[in-house]
């Protein structure tokens, strides 16, 4: 039984292949990602108390997926110097709930309640991190708010101010989306690429929403040179590959029959 074991232990250590995957990476990152969320929004949390714990923490990431000892990974500072900034885009996001969704009824709400919300803010916080030059804790924490809120943005997507996510379920953004200021979306989304080949790598895959657009829900847009104009408004359901001019109204025509049976 002994022999039985070492050999079944040698096999699994064989194809253990990467010496980089560390799930402990994933837990700390999601362990963090609550604690910002906290330092930001909680009332009752000291700021100061909770930055020394954030940057402990960060610097027990850096440690787990800085596995590129040539690569500078102390960045803790800088990213400090841009959480106020962050913060002020994600009070103006709120704002535009309140805004947009009649069934709001105070703005503690939408912090507490409101998934869309939560998934703008993790991925501002993550967006401003990749920036950096970190790319792994980043994603790992838009995925960890993926799983929470059923809406998945890549955090190298460029999303302007007072952006509104309501419902939040199956909303897809991906990785160099655009969307500019006054953007409102609705469950079911997708802002996605017309295919996927890894060649497209560094090739911009997904479309452009420009300010002050409306897409409703399960409405599909894909394609990396496709630009839905500013002012314009997308019915649910609708399929678009190519470019719309500013001022549109696009909706799907498919007819509906309805018959009374006796």
């Amino acid at each position: 039984m002994t022999k039985a074991k070492d050999q079944i232990i040698a096999k699994i250590e064989e194809q253990k292949k990467n010496p980089n995957l560390r799930l402990k990476l994933k837990e700390r990152t999601e362990y963090f990602t609550n604690l910002l969320f906290y330092t930001l929004f909680d009332s009752d949390t000291e700021v100061e108390k909770n930055i020394d714990i954030l940057e402990q923490t960060f610097e027990e990431l850096v440690d787990l997926a800085c596995w590129e000892t040539e690569k500078p990974c102390s960045i803790w500072q800088s990213y400090l110097e841009k959480l106020p900034e962050v913060l002020q885009k994600l009070n103006k996001d709120a704002d535009s709930f309140i805004k947009s969704d009649p069934a709001a009824n105070s703005i503690e709400e939408v912090y507490l309640a409101y998934p869309g919300f939560y998934a703008i803010a993790i991925y501002r916080l993550s967006h401003e991190l990749l920036k950096f030059g970190l790319p792994l804790i980043p994603r790992l924490m838009t995925e960890y708010s993926h799983r929470l809120t059923g809406t998945d943005i890549n955090p190298g997507a460029e999303i302007g101010e007072s952006f509104f996510i309501d419902h939040a379920t199956g909303i897809v953004i991906g990785e160099t989306a655009i969307i500019k200021n006054n953007v409102k979306i609705y469950q079911g989304v997708t802002l996605g690429g017309l295919y996927v080949d890894r060649k497209l790598r560094n090739v911009k895959r997904h479309p452009t929403v420009e300010d002050n657009v409306t897409i409703y829900a399960n409405a599909t847009i894909l394609g990396g040179t496709t630009i839905i104009g500013a002012n314009s408004t997308v019915g649910g359901n609708a399929w678009i590959t190519s470019s719309v001019p500013e001022n549109s109204i696009i909706s799907n025509t498919s007819e509906i029959k309805i018959k009374k049976v006796v």
